[in-house]
């Protein structure tokens, strides 16, 4: 196989759960790069403004599949701040902070993510890239109508294409996570849905 069918696969989650107002998730895919040269793109891609773009598409992506499952009730809702802490690294894990602040249907602000993405060693050319956190849905009406099934689902979603992407940009560079379009890599045969 070739491409980032090959380069990436996709882990089952370990933890995923449903808290008052936001959602535990957390995500890993096994990258085929050795963590040098991973931890060195990651800092390449945070700063060239690559995962500020894989941000963005991964919210629209878990928005679009919530007002599919939804529909309108779900309630209209945009990324609009994406904040990157710097890189913080050591020989064993290079870790990256996240925080989201989306635009709620009435016009305000509100914490929509916020989560750790990390690079580990697995191996001499296996790395692990992992992002684990808290994901919030809107608040007011339209939060509050959705089911926490719905409310996983739409973490999901957006925690694996994000995830998808920056795995893509990790291992593909020249690609730079892909158009705006792209999807997420295929999983494995046999791979089990998170």
């Amino acid at each position: 196989m070739t491409g980032p069918v090959a380069a990436a696969r996709l882990v089952p989650d370990r933890s995923t759960g449903v808290m008052a107002d936001h959602v535990f998730a957390g995500h890993r895919v096994v990258l085929d790069v050795s963590f040098g040269t991973g931890r060195a793109r990651l800092g390449i891609l945070a700063r060239d403004g690559v995962l500020l773009r894989a941000c963005h598409a991964a919210y629209s992506d878990g928005i679009a599949d919530l007002t599919q499952a939804a529909g309108p009730a779900a309630g209209p809702s945009r990324l609009a701040v994406v904040r990157l802490a710097g890189l913080a690294d050591t020989d064993h894990c290079a870790r990256l902070a996240l925080r989201w602040q989306a635009l709620a249907a009435d016009g305000r602000l509100f914490p929509a993510l916020e989560a750790d993405l990390m690079l580990t060693p697995v191996g001499e050319q296996i790395t692990l890239l992992t992002v684990a956190g808290a994901y919030r849905l809107q608040p007011g009406r339209a939060g509050a109508g959705l089911d926490q099934a719905m409310a996983h689902r739409c973490a999901a979603a957006t925690i694996r294409s994000f995830l998808a992407r920056t795995a893509c940009a990790l291992v593909h560079p020249a690609g730079a996570a892909g158009p705006s379009g792209a999807r997420p890599p295929r999983r494995p045969s046999g791979g089990q849905e998170p």
